[in-house]
């Protein structure tokens, strides 16, 4: 029998129909989808708020509806478009109105992409947002300089005295494990395409264990593949691994990080 997965990180918007069918005929039962940068910078605030409601709404049916896929979603302001200041002020005040949405478990994707000012000013502010409402963080590591962007993320994350428990760390890889693992996050690896592939990964998971350790595809718009964590998960029985240890890099490890949120009600 094989064993299901919770992908924590879907950009499941820029997928076809077929692709919720192919992931959920491969064990993906369960799927988070957190607000990014959807390829083009907005130009107005409003913009979000569409988009929000997108993915908190109908995209949560269509997963239903086309694949009986559980679907979840992550809001808030992610880095790249922290830097107009004055649409990113618009957003931000009315972030909190979105977490309180039935199907919504955290906040997210917040981070650095650049590393400026008004970057920092953002994710700390979302920071505070999760924490005071008790919620899961998805974290973004940028794309470049992944190592010192992280380290910058762990710096504030300790400045803002937030509880690490409920943070994930992701897009990590084998140069920012040891920083991610200074803190009590979790740490999430993406298979993708010009961030790490599953043989490293697996490689990773061998050595540093797996507490705490989720892998996600992310499955956006650009080269991407939304069965990536099932070919993981089948490449992992493949090298030996018992299935229990399997099943908890897969399955019990997103659950049981997103189960922190009242709104998420998967059941595994």
């Amino acid at each position: 029998m094989s064993i299901p997965i919770i992908d924590p990180h879907m950009h499941m918007i820029s997928r076809s129909t077929s692709d919720y069918e192919r992931a959920r005929l491969a064990g993906v039962e369960c799927c988070i989808e957190p607000a990014f940068w959807s390829g083009q910078d907005k130009q107005h605030a409003e913009s979000f708020f569409d988009y929000f409601e997108q993915i908190i709404d109908f995209e949560t049916k269509r997963a239903e509806r086309t694949a009986g896929v559980d679907h979840y979603v992550t809001i808030g302001l992610e880095p790249k478009e922290a830097n107009y200041p004055d649409m990113a002020e618009r957003v931000l005040d009315r972030v909190p109105e979105y977490l309180d949405r039935e199907n919504v478990v955290g906040v997210g994707e917040i981070g650095l992409d650049q590393g400026t000012e008004q970057e920092e000013y953002a994710f700390r502010r979302q920071l505070r947002m999760a924490e005071e409402r008790e919620l899961p963080v998805m974290i973004h590591t940028p794309h470049t300089d992944k190592a010192e962007g992280t380290e910058r993320i762990v710096e504030m994350i300790k400045d803002e005295d937030v509880t690490e428990e409920r943070i994930v760390i992701d897009h990590n890889t084998e140069h920012t494990v040891d920083i991610s693992l200074q803190t009590d996050c979790w740490l999430g690896f993406t298979l993708y395409p010009g961030k790490i592939d599953d043989e490293t990964v697996i490689d990773l998971l061998e050595e540093y264990g797996i507490d705490k350790m989720m892998l996600n595809s992310a499955a956006d718009w650009d080269p991407s593949d939304p069965l990536a964590v099932p070919k993981a998960r089948d490449k992992m029985l493949d090298r030996g691994w018992d299935r229990a240890a399997v099943r908890k890099v897969v399955l019990d490890n997103p659950c049981n990080f997103f189960d922190q949120s009242p709104n998420f009600d998967y059941e595994v």
